[in-house]
């Protein structure tokens, strides 16, 4: 069941369905009508109570921020009250509204007491029935660009992200931080539905010779005369 926190995706499905029907109207004339259907005036006031049903959930811990990936809210995401020293990050949705969508408490650092170190972030993870539970580290290049060193789990087939419901599960990231590093990004992140807490977050310069994460990629060609079937 779909509740206001979804009023972007209805607005979007009412434009596609009334298009199919040779009706056409603005994004924004859609964003009305589904205030209309919520009993309200206008989208202005379905707006505010969306921003201050994702605000008043949870405050954010000092130095962090909340990153929508769908680039509105489909997750609530801050302390827990009932936890001190954890977050907590929530889908609001349904699943077919959130769908692969994420949410992520994050913080930006320089590089600068970094580079030329291995860098190591740590996290201690529980979730209730979610699709992808993680942490992630970023680095970027001096003057910004595509990152230069990324690992989120995701691809992973040991100790990757988490799924489903578990118990505290500690994960963690090393990636090596180039001379052209420029800025560090990193945190805990939910894809999809359910509820992720994490804590006990560290980020500190690993031993030289710890092996980095960032890759799965064999050490060599592989098949180069396609000369058999996919296993």
């Amino acid at each position: 069941m779909h509740t206001f926190l979804d009023s972007k995706a209805m607005a979007k499905a009412l434009r596609t369905a009334l298009a199919e029907r040779h009706v056409d109207i603005t994004h924004s004339d859609s964003l009305e009508l589904v205030a209309r259907q919520f009993g309200l005036a206008n989208w202005n006031i379905l707006s505010a109570r969306i921003e201050a049903a994702v605000i008043a959930d949870a405050p954010l811990p000092a130095g962090w921020k909340v990153h929508h990936g769908g680039g509105y809210p489909l997750h609530s995401a801050g302390l827990d009250r009932a936890e001190p020293g954890t977050v907590r990050i929530a889908s609001i949705s349904s699943s077919d509204v959130t769908g692969l969508q994420h949410a992520t408490l994050m913080q930006s650092i320089a590089a600068d007491a970094y580079r030329g170190h291995k860098l190591r972030f740590t996290a201690e993870l529980r979730g209730e029935d979610v699709d992808a539970g993680t942490i992630w580290l970023r680095i970027d290049p001096r003057g910004g660009g595509r990152p230069i060193r990324f690992d989120n789990m995701m691809t992973r087939t040991v100790d990757g992200a988490l799924k489903g419901s578990f118990g505290w599960t500690e994960r963690s990231i090393v990636l090596d931080v180039p001379e052209e590093a420029g800025s560090i990004h990193y945190g805990p992140l939910l894809r999809g539905v359910g509820q992720l807490w994490a804590r006990h977050l560290r980020l500190d310069i690993a031993p030289p010779d710890t092996a980095t994460t960032d890759t799965n990629l064999p050490d060599g060609p592989t098949n180069l005369g396609f000369g058999s079937d996919a296993a």
